[in-house]
């Protein structure tokens, strides 16, 4: 599993919730990965590849190679 190189996001644990006849009736463990691209992005006037998450990539915080 990739880990974003700027915040390290990777994997969340969380719970799912199977809802039947509107009652909660189990609740199963799940691991969510991270929404992670691998792209060409500038670091220091520097091209190179990196994977990254696209919430740091929709807040600017790495400036994405065109």
């Amino acid at each position: 599993m990739a880990r974003c190189e700027i915040c390290n996001k990777d994997l969340n644990n969380a719970r799912k919730i199977s809802i039947t006849r509107s009652q909660v009736s189990r609740r199963a463990k799940v691991k969510q990965k991270a929404n992670v691209k691998r792209v060409r992005v500038v670091v220091n006037g520097v091209p190179q590849r990196m994977n990254v998450c696209t919430r740091c990539l929709r807040s600017g915080a790495i400036e994405k190679l065109k």
